[in-house]
């Protein structure tokens, strides 16, 4: 039986040439020598044969300074008896690893007299290959050619390709197997393995089809060789091809465990880990190795939970986890953030000794504890660990870094290439960026680049996608892009990095544009993965971070069809289980004005975390629902019984406030912020402080909190503090403590435009237009300029954008004759232009004029005049909503029977029938 399979490239089909290079006609054969057999290939080969994977072969490790010339004064006529003995002993000490031995005991029997046959050959040169003495087994092979076995014994010539195969010799493989008149399974298996180990992985694939042709029926070896040359290949040939080879395993019967362990490493390499779990599950004949994959593989596709799942299967089957099963499990509980398990594990560890030694398990423990946040434990594993390899630097080095202790991370960067004198590699710089970035004492960012580029790591994918998230993180969007377009390969991080530099410099539309472009680069990439010049291209899909990376971006934007279509991809592709991604469609919805969404896919999370908890919180809050928000913190305090590792956080206070902050929920509040650390044994924070004064500023007691500022720790920044209260003294036109207020943000803050224009609004609203002037003086003389109020909405696949007094639409002359038609309508039904804020050098028809063309008001017109009737209008702005305006989308929305949602930069209005959500406390 043999397989008749497809080649990986049609090129290849045609001959096994592609694979060899040109020999010499043979001489003529040996009178007990068969002729050349047919199947023997000699072809043409253009370039010089395979000169890449010929590297000087290494001197054994104590040279062997026999030198094996004997054979020239061969004396047949020794007895066999004696014969016999020399090669018995020969074959005793190869048996026994004695290889020095063997060689001397060669020499000897050579020197004797004694002619060597196919027993002797393969020993001796067995032992030449465990000595790695190369010198010597070519010597041997000259040996064997002068006496013809290289083509009469097809177990010497086997013997041959093991030896040049070990010592890395493609030409020398090559010449062997195309000189062999026959070939036996173990010769076609030699040439497989040899093939995988120069990763000629389209080369294997057809050697196996010809010994297929050759009706040499496959092993078990072979297929073990197929699996890794399927994992390898690229494109969509690896899967299809690695599905044949499978096939062929089951039509054959091989259930032996290490195939059906290759089986599994396969599929798992190609990102098909349920097919992976459909071989494990199909064999009884486990060992450690099919459980160590099967645990790696689900880790490396990122099912933790499962894979944690296996290793507690594993140890009830009574398999004892070793290093490998520490190595893989770990990472399961760093993603995750189980610590108690982590913990678990580390005391396993310490019980047994071998793995207390393993730099891999200490590396992995170190990026658990680091992981979870615990980087002081993992800095003790660290300075206690025997052997520091840079694996465990690496891990430390990132440790740091990703719990915001950069300049440690620097610190210990500089010491591990200082001190310890070890040289950086390419993880190791993709781990130092982010430190470069984040800390203050590490001023030129850029002087790493020039660093990396000594290093030869400047090519480097892993290094490239590290460096364009760093310059999109320090403004310079358009080096990030310029590294990206000039990428080569870039695979999903590469996208997933460009598409986050767009959402963190601001650039949401650009961002949602790379997503499109990402797929339909994948779709080409789709079609044309069968052609030979394709192989290796990536797979693009958007994954999990693709999704919660621009997700953000249309929360930002209020784009709410992209964000649905977002949804049904998720759906589609069944993420919807992800925690992550359900956390960011919460946000998506409810930063979109849609609150009843984003509670429906809350409550539909499988599993839920505190950020999920916190991210629903906020939305009550923002929309208004204080009393809704207040009742979700019970419920997930109450949830603790189920979730033993879901516990309130700091941010989660920070939502709670604000939830009772627009919602008026005085009281309340102020009793859980005095009562935070007793109960729930979290330290008020500044953010705490600041969450606290806004909610007493909003309510009028403006007294208690200037004095609560007033009584704030030392050492807590008061920033937010003071922006509170002076937007809370703006409300209640409170000029003394409002001037108190905008005195201390501008010495904090002396370019921040929204305090001046805060105060100047106090000094207007109290007709104090002499200090009003003063401060927009002020501002000027500062080079502070007031950024422009502007509002969007999404229609169609477009989001348009209005700034104040915009003309610039290409609708801009309807809008305003509809608002000015909407203004009389209004007047008609009470409405009173608030101009208070207005310049007041200008007179009152202006001044209505001056309010008829805020940006949300002409967004709203927009909607109005674009959306079928019925249709909720859902416009988003970058500042908050002033109060004309505010009365103004109250008429509105009761004149033309509409829902308006209106987000301005503090929180939701929902406008309906006249009235709005907020109850005009904002």
């Amino acid at each position: 039986m043999f397989l008749k399979i497809e080649a990986a490239n049609p090129s290849m089909s045609s001959s096994w040439t592609c694979c060899t290079h040109t020999l010499s006609p043979p001489p003529p054969p040996l009178p007990h020598q068969p002729p050349h057999s047919p199947s023997s290939v000699q072809t043409q080969h253009s370039k010089p044969p395979f000169q890449s994977h010929s590297p000087p072969l290494a001197p054994a490790a104590g040279p062997i300074t026999v030198t094996i010339n004997a054979v020239n004064t061969i004396n047949p006529s020794k007895p066999p008896s004696e014969k016999r003995s020399w090669i018995q002993e020969l074959r005793t000490h190869t048996r026994s690893n004695r290889f020095q031995e063997a060689i001397s005991t060669y020499a000897q029997m050579t020197a004797a007299g004694i002619r060597p046959d196919n027993f002797a050959f393969p020993a001796v040169l067995k032992a030449a290959t465990g000595l790695r003495d190369f010198d010597v087994g070519r010597q041997i092979h000259g040996s064997i050619v002068k006496l013809g076995y290289h083509r009469s014994s097809v177990t010497v010539a086997n013997t041959l390709l093991h030896f040049y195969g070990i010592g890395g010799d493609m030409n020398g493989v090559l010449k062997v197997f195309d000189e062999m008149p026959e070939r036996d399974q173990v010769s076609w298996n030699s040439m497989i393995n040899a093939l995988c180990k120069f990763e000629e992985w389209e080369m294997a694939i057809e050697a196996f089809r010809l010994m297929g042709l050759e009706e040499i029926e496959s092993s078990s070896f072979t297929l073990v060789s197929m699996a890794l040359a399927c994992s390898n290949l690229g494109g969509g040939d690896g899967l299809r091809l690695g599905r044949q080879v499978h096939g062929h395993s089951v039509r054959l019967n091989d259930r032996k465990t290490f195939t059906n362990n290759s089986l599994m490493a396969m599929y798992a390499k190609l990102g098909q880990v349920k097919d992976s779990e459909i071989v494990f599950e199909a064999f009884a004949e486990r060992d450690m190795i099919s459980w160590n994959t099967m645990i790696s593989a689900l880790a490396q596709n990122g099912r933790f939970s499962d894979a944690l799942e296996y290793l507690n299967s594993m140890i009830m089957e009574g398999f004892k986890p070793d290093e490998m099963t520490i190595s893989s499990a770990l990472p399961a509980c760093s993603h995750l953030e189980l610590l108690d398990v982590g913990k678990e594990i580390h005391a396993y560890v310490l019980r047994n000794e071998d793995l207390i030694a393993n730099s891999f398990v200490i590396s992995a423990l170190v990026d658990m504890y680091c992981n979870c946040k615990q980087v002081e434990s993992g800095r003790r594993l660290f300075d206690d660990a025997l052997e520091r390899r840079l694996g465990l630097w690496n891990a430390m080095v990132a440790g740091y870094a990703r719990n915001g202790f950069y300049d440690e991370a620097l610190i210990l960067f500089m010491d591990m290439i200082g001190d310890a004198g070890l040289s950086p590699n390419p993880t190791t710089i993709a781990s130092i960026l982010p430190a470069c970035v984040h800390s203050e004492n590490f001023a030129k960012k850029e002087a790493i680049h020039g660093y990396i580029i000594k290093l030869s790591f400047s090519n480097d994918k892993y290094v490239q996608n590290a460096l364009m998230d760093m310059y999109s993180r320090i403004g310079k969007i358009n080096v990030s892009e310029f590294l990206f377009e000039n990428m080569e390969g870039k695979d999903i991080v590469s996208w997933n990095t460009m598409i986050t530099g767009y959402v963190v410099c601001g650039y949401y539309e650009d961002a949602l544009r790379l997503v499109q472009q990402m797929q339909v680069v994948g779709r080409e990439n789709e079609i044309k993965e069968d052609n030979e010049d394709d192989l290796g291209r990536c797979n693009l899909k958007p994954n999990s971070i693709t999704l919660m990376t621009v997700l953000p971006g249309c929360a930002a934007l209020s784009t709410l069809e992209k964000g649905k279509e977002i949804h049904a991809f998720v759906i589609r592709h069944f993420l919807a289980t992800d925690v992550a991604i359900g956390s960011a469609l919460v946000d998506m919805y409810a930063k979109c004005g849609c609150i009843s969404l984003a509670r429906k896919v809350f409550d539909g999370m499988p599993t839920r975390n505190v950020i999920s908890w916190n991210v629903i919180l906020m939305a009550c809050g923002m929309h208004g629902k204080g009393e809704e928000a207040l009742k979700l913190f019970k419920d997930m305090v109450s949830d603790r019984s189920r979730n033993r590792d879901l516990k309130p956080n700091e941010v989660t206070f920070i939502a709670i406030f604000a939830a009772c902050s627009h919602s008026g929920l005085v009281d309340l509040g102020r009793n859980l912020f005095y009562r935070m650390k007793e109960d729930y044994g979290i330290e008020p924070t500044e953010d705490h402080y600041a969450c606290i004064i806004d909610l007493l500023g909003r309510a009028g007691q403006l007294k208690e909190a200037y004095k609560l500022i007033n009584s704030m720790p030392p050492g807590y920044g008061k920033l937010g503090a003071w922006s509170s209260m002076l937007g809370a003294c703006w409300v209640h036109q409170n000029v003394e403590l409002g001037e108190i207020s905008a005195e201390n943000l501008i010495q904090l803050e002396p370019d921040i435009a929204s305090h001046y224009v805060l105060l100047s609004n106090i000094y207007s609203a109290a007709g104090l237009w002499q200090k009003a002037n003063d401060v927009r003086r002020r501002m000027k003389e500062m080079g502070v300029r007031k950024e422009p109020g502007c509002s969007w909405i999404e229609f169609g696949d477009e989001v348009h954008k209005f700034l104040a007094g915009d003309r610039s639409h290409p609708q801009s002359e309807q809008l305003y004759s509809f608002l000015e038609d909407l203004s009389e309508r209004m007047k008609k039904e009470g409405y009173v232009p608030d101009t208070s804020c207005v310049l007041h050098n200008v007179d009152e028809d202006e001044k209505e004029n001056l309010l008829c063309g805020h940006s949300e008001r002409l967004a709203i017109a927009f909607g109005l005049l674009n959306t079928p009737p019925g249709v909720p209008i859902r416009v988003a702005k970058n500042l908050r909503v002033c109060s004309d305006c505010h009365a103004a989308t109250k008429f509105i929305s009761k004149i033309v029977g509409r829902e308006i949602i209106v987000r301005d930069v503090r929180r939701f209005h929902h406008f309906r029938d006249g009235t709005c959500s907020c109850g005009d406390y904002w």
